[in-house]
């Protein structure tokens, strides 16, 4: 602590168990507020700010203290990489915090904890490889991993809806050995553009050509982009759309218009790679080889205002590998898997099952370790207990293999199936409780040092 303050006078110097009782407080603290949002029957809460804007949410806002906000980064990561998991992710982290806490206080080294951490975390990833089940994943099993997904975070009814969307969304673009985007997904069965008009049957003309004039044209200037708009309209279809990625210019607008063709400029650059994808064709940089065989097709072209936003839609398309969903949905749960090929029994089972094998391997740790073993075992029963606590059953009498959030009853728990993304918490979770408890030294600068 001295050579701190020498450094910085003004620096706040917390040590050993000062340091470990203001990271484990952070952490259980964050823990209390985000464990009534857990699972289908958890809570919301309510973000006032400053100038009094109101916020619905289930995730956490901006966290200033240093240890809750790098538990709430974890989070974060998680939610990039799978899309789900999040609030389990802080309560195991909160949970493995205060099982180590009550070891410590007993006189235990944090450094014994952590080696039993480290030993469970291999078992318990070998043990998430044998219970998997793996299946073909068709499109009522997709559902069931999408309803599980958005049954946290949106009203049941609501979750039924959405779900057929987000599953059609990925099934309309996934190619076989090909991966998924799921930044090319939307679902509109062809593709959702900002501009006007309304074409049926319409044959769509993608390009990426510039027509520029002046204000006053010269004859021969205006003779050219005759002939351009001559060159696009010598095809026999009807019904024609023109998209260019480049600007059009008013004159050449009219013209197009009067031969009966409906043309869109400055498209957005992935709107135009998403075109030919939806409508097929071929985008062009030029007139010069234009054939029919160069149209996509799209069987509506309609416009429609959503709030303040005048959106174009292309819809009927055929065979479309690109597709619009106007709502924004958890599809990684469905996209993973589908990568994965494989899913785990949800309502709670796999952690109750995984506490059960991870107790017999206990026995195998060598000494004092067993103690962290025993922590993480009791840690990861935190998420079955507050799935029934917040459906408002007795957590202790329901705390069985497959629990009924409707009726706190016993289930089959294949019958909830979720994508698991415990290969990817119960690691995570370990390391970071690992990190956490291993701190025992907090400086925090003082305004000299901010100053520089």
């Amino acid at each position: 602590m001295a050579a701190a303050k020498t450094v910085n006078p003004k620096a706040k110097v917390a040590r050993a168990q000062a340091a470990l009782a203001f990271n484990i407080s952070a952490a259980r603290g964050l823990q209390d507020l985000l464990r009534t949002n857990l699972g289908p029957k958890g809570t919301i809460k309510i973000l006032v700010s400053g100038a009094g804007d109101i916020k619905l949410t289930k995730d956490t806002g901006q966290i200033q203290h240093p240890t809750a906000s790098l538990i709430a980064k974890v989070a974060t990561a998680q939610d990039d990489i799978i899309g789900d998991g999040t609030t389990s992710n802080v309560l195991i982290i909160g949970e493995l915090l205060k099982q180590a806490d009550l070891y410590i206080s007993e006189g235990l080294h944090p450094r014994i904890i952590t080696e039993g951490f480290e030993a469970v975390k291999e078992k318990a990833l070998h043990f998430l490889e044998e219970v998997k089940v793996s299946r073909e994943m068709d499109k009522e099993t997709l559902k069931d991993v999408a309803r599980a997904s958005l049954c946290s975070k949106v009203h049941a009814e609501l979750a039924d809806v959405l779900t057929e969307a987000v599953v059609g969304s990925i099934l309309a673009i996934k190619r076989k050995d090909e991966p998924t985007d799921l930044f090319m997904i939307f679902l509109i069965r062809g593709l959702v553009l900002d501009h006007r008009e309304r074409v049926e049957d319409a044959y769509i003309l993608t390009c990426n050509v510039e027509v520029n004039s002046g204000f006053f044209l010269q004859e021969s200037e205006r003779k050219f982009i005759e002939d351009r708009v001559k060159t696009n309209n010598r095809t026999e279809k009807e019904n024609k759309g023109f998209i260019n990625q480049k600007g059009i210019d008013p004159f050449s607008l009219d013209a197009l218009s009067k031969e009966g063709i409906v043309a869109l400029h400055r498209a957005k650059r992935r709107n135009m790679e998403r075109l030919t994808l939806a409508c097929g064709g071929v985008a062009l940089n030029s007139f010069e080889d234009l054939s029919p065989d160069c149209l996509g097709h799209a069987g509506l072209v309609y416009e429609y205002t959503l709030l303040k936003f005048r959106i174009r839609f292309l819809e009927k398309c055929n065979n479309p590998r690109s597709v619009t969903l106007l709502i924004k949905g958890p599809n990684k749960a469905v996209k993973n898997a589908i990568d994965d090929g494989c899913i785990v029994p949800g309502a709670g089972a796999v952690e109750v099952a995984m506490a059960e094998a991870l107790i017999k391997y206990k026995l195998r740790v060598k000494d004092k370790a067993q103690l962290g073993v025993q922590a993480f075992v009791d840690a990861s029963l935190v998420i079955p207990k507050v799935l029934a606590q917040n459906s408002g059953f007795d957590l202790q009498e329901t705390l069985l293999v497959g629990v009924d959030l409707n009726t706190g009853e016993p289930m089959v728990a294949e019958k909830q199936l979720l994508h698991s993304c415990h290969l990817i918490f119960v690691p995570l979770s370990a390391l970071i409780a690992t990190n956490i408890l291993l701190v025992d030294e907090i400086m925090q600068a003082g305004m000299s040092s901010l100053k520089g």
